[in-house]
């Protein structure tokens, strides 16, 4: 599945780099994330509580950054396995000056797997899209009271 987009975040680009660098910040800006610690540098293992329609339970992963180009880009791969099944993931991140702020553009190419792909790709992409929609909101959120 693929999922792109972008959002806009009303403060300096090296503000919003730094924030989704920092794993404090992303724990509270991740929707169902229960704990995100850094194991090395650029490493994350996460635990996170996601529902999907009927399905609902907690996946257990990690994240890995790359080819990082501060404060413009960077890639990640991420994955997990819980009850539900497993997910796999690859996606990059853009970021560019926008008028009054930053301009965040993603592009992801996920894979499901186990009971949690079963509800379909109309589903999970719609969940999907809810969830980064609330993580941009919750980001802004946290960025702008800090201001």
């Amino acid at each position: 599945m693929k999922i792109e987009g972008s959002s806009e975040i009303p403060v300096p680009r090296q503000k919003v780099w730094d924030a989704f660098l920092d794993p404090t910040v992303l724990e509270k800006a991740l929707p169902g994330c229960e704990k995100l610690e850094a194991v090395a540098p650029g490493e994350y293992k996460a635990t996170l509580k996601v529902g999907v329609g009927p399905i609902k339970g907690t996946f257990e992963g990690k994240v890995r950054l790359f080819d990082l180009e501060p404060p413009n880009k960077y890639r990640m791969a991420i994955e997990g396995t819980g009850g539900p099944g497993f997910v796999r993931g690859d996606a990059g991140m853009e970021l560019s000056d926008a008028e009054g702020g930053t301009r965040v553009g993603y592009s992801a190419e996920v894979q499901v797997g186990g009971l949690i792909a079963s509800v379909g790709q109309r589903m999970l992409g719609g969940v999907s899209k809810m969830m980064l929609d609330q993580f941009f909101s919750k980001m802004t959120e946290l960025l702008t009271a800090s201001k």
